[in-house]
């Protein structure tokens, strides 16, 4: 009896250890930044597949196009909201990734692909059932000013009230989706929001099985910025293109401004789509989401495994 306690005892301090706190700072700290580079392509996404009217060749044309309609700071929309919830997200994610990691597989037990694809898919849920709230009040700030060509008035829908209010911040959108359109609202695409957590934990268990491979190929380690650049690359990728029928849904969900959609089921949502504008609108920005999405992944990783071998060199700590 004495043992199970012990060995209870020493799961929890491997889960709240100085170590997992590193390894969180750092995943945000890497999010924060790389997003920052690449936002503008995330503002095409988010247009291509809220924006039921707006048709482009490509990323750069959408984008032009909004700078020619909004300014440069049109590309920039809800920049702050963005950030703010993203570095929340990554840290509650990687937190909970690395906790598992150290409490599950620890030291003696070798970690295998399919660990890894649990391991990041649990982190997912709790992130998604955290953070929601603020992804939905990201969405609304990051399209409001936006000149979308979506009617803000559907004869069948009825008016939408998400269009006609207007957010100072994260606190002030979060408090006027509660008293207008009830606490629901919050987690707004949390089922489609859950079934996305299997993006990152394909991305993980295909970056993880990878960076082992190639540690053990070339015999070091660590491996180079542009190894962990590459890696994180081929690892998005493989996940975004998988995942990113959810991901429209989701977004269109978040923006609240369908009465219709947001009174039905994902499967109902996704027929709905797909009659309304064809097969294509499950896939409406994808080449912004995949430049996007790579790009920044990419660099969030490289910047991850950086500073926390930093941090770990710095304090004298072997990282884990």
């Amino acid at each position: 009896m004495m043992d199970g306690l012990s060995e209870k005892a020493a799961g929890l301090r491997s889960l709240f250890s100085y170590s997992n706190l590193v390894h969180a700072i750092s995943g945000a700290t890497g999010s924060v930044i790389a997003i920052s580079v690449f936002y503008p392509l995330d503002t095409v996404r988010t247009r291509l597949q809220v924006d039921d009217h707006r048709c482009a060749k490509n990323t750069f044309h959408v984008l032009r196009e909004i700078i020619q309609e909004e300014g440069l700071e049109g590309v920039y929309l809800g920049w702050f909201p963005v950030v703010t919830a993203l570095c929340c997200s990554n840290f509650v994610y990687f937190y909970t990734y690395n906790g598992m990691k150290s409490a599950i597989v620890g030291k003696h037990k070798k970690a295998s692909p399919l660990a890894d694809l649990s391991m990041a898919f649990i982190s997912g849920v709790v992130n998604v059932l955290v953070t929601t709230p603020l992804w939905v009040a990201n969405t609304r700030l990051k399209l409001q000013g936006a000149k979308l060509h979506t009617a803000h008035y559907n004869k069948k829908d009825g008016p939408n009230k998400s269009q006609y209010c207007r957010y100072k911040g994260i606190v002030d959108c979060i408090l006027k989706i509660i008293r207008s359109e009830g606490v629901k609202k919050l987690w707004g695409g949390t089922v489609a929001s859950l079934l996305l957590a299997t993006n990152p934990a394909i991305q993980f268990m295909i970056y993880e099985a990878l960076k082992r491979y190639f540690k053990r190929f070339f015999n070091v380690a660590e491996l180079s910025g542009l190894m962990y650049f590459i890696l994180g690359a081929i690892a998005k990728a493989s996940a975004t293109v998988i995942t990113y029928p959810l991901q429209v849904v989701q977004s269109r969900l978040r923006a609240g401004y369908a009465k219709v959609e947001s009174s039905q089921t994902l499967r109902q949502n996704i027929i709905h789509l797909v009659k309304k504008n064809g097969l294509g609108a499950l896939y409406k920005g994808m080449e912004a989401k995949l430049l996007q999405t790579i790009l920044t992944a990419a660099l969030m990783f490289v910047i991850y495994e950086k500073v926390a071998a930093l941090i770990f060199r710095l304090m004298g700590i072997a990282s884990k």
